[in-house]
């Protein structure tokens, strides 16, 4: 009988450390070249799961999950569908999956048995060393990067705790009003040698965003940095998939 329970213990051991593996793979790994955000009201009404679906069937390789209009409950449950979605095309160890600024949110969905690879926040969410406390090291940490004073703070902020920085905007947007915006109430917007700049400047991996559309992506890719983000392009595009399709292949075309 002991012995029975000896290798009862020593499977799920094996089992535990198999799947922290891979979640270790994922942060070592981490592709943030085609990233797509998302939440419930930037979809014109359509299911989350299947354009998260369609978009990684056509080569996304990053999913955050963002909603400032849901409940506690009602992002966990998107993140599922989420997760699900990844699943669904067996890339859920290649395409990491975040939720935006909510922490809480993502320990209650892994304690429900959801694989969430991370969280992403902003200059005054949580910070980064407290997400890394609670998430360990295993877990991927993405952060807004500053927008005074950028290229001082892109070179001089501590990122040992981090894995990318997301910076932005490209272009004013509808999708995120304040994205960009300085203590003048002035949306700061980056020009492509802006990024170039900030791309060689950055000790990490950085993704780049804001109003990023298909004609953008040839000169963004020649800019160095690792990816760009999207949401509008894609979930509220009359085919998701196509324009999931037309954005990656672009990258992987014009990239350096």
């Amino acid at each position: 009988m002991l012995g029975i329970t000896a290798n009862l213990k020593l499977k799920s051991d094996n089992i535990t450390n198999t799947r922290r593996r891979k979640k270790m793979d994922i942060r070592k790994r981490v592709d943030i070249s085609a990233y797509l955000v998302i939440g419930p009201e930037n979809t014109k009404g359509r299911s989350v799961g299947i354009i998260i679906k369609e978009a990684v069937e056509a080569g996304f390789t990053f999913v955050q999950v963002r909603s400032k209009v849901a409940s506690a409950r009602e992002l966990i449950q998107l993140t599922r569908e989420a997760a699900d979605a990844i699943a669904e095309v067996g890339k859920s160890h290649y395409v990491a999956l975040v939720v935006n600024d909510r922490l809480d949110v993502i320990l209650a969905a892994r304690k429900e048995g959801i694989k969430v690879d991370g969280i992403h926040v902003g200059q005054s969410d949580i910070p980064v060393k407290v997400c890394r406390e609670y998430l360990g090291e295993d877990s991927i940490i993405g952060l807004s990067a500053r927008t005074t004073e950028l290229f001082e703070y892109i070179k001089t902020a501590d990122a040992s705790l981090l894995d990318y920085f997301g910076v932005g905007p490209l272009h004013e947007t509808l999708t995120k009003p304040d994205c960009g915006l300085d203590t003048n109430g002035k949306v700061l917007t980056r020009s492509f040698e802006e990024i170039a700049k900030l791309a060689k400047l950055s000790s990490i991996p950085v993704v780049v965003g804001g109003g990023v559309k298909l004609q953008d992506i040839p000169q963004l890719a020649q800019t160095g940095v690792e990816g760009f983000f999207v949401v509008s392009a894609v979930t509220k595009a009359d085919d998701p998939k196509s324009a999931s399709a037309e954005l990656v292949d672009a990258w992987k075309v014009h990239k350096i």
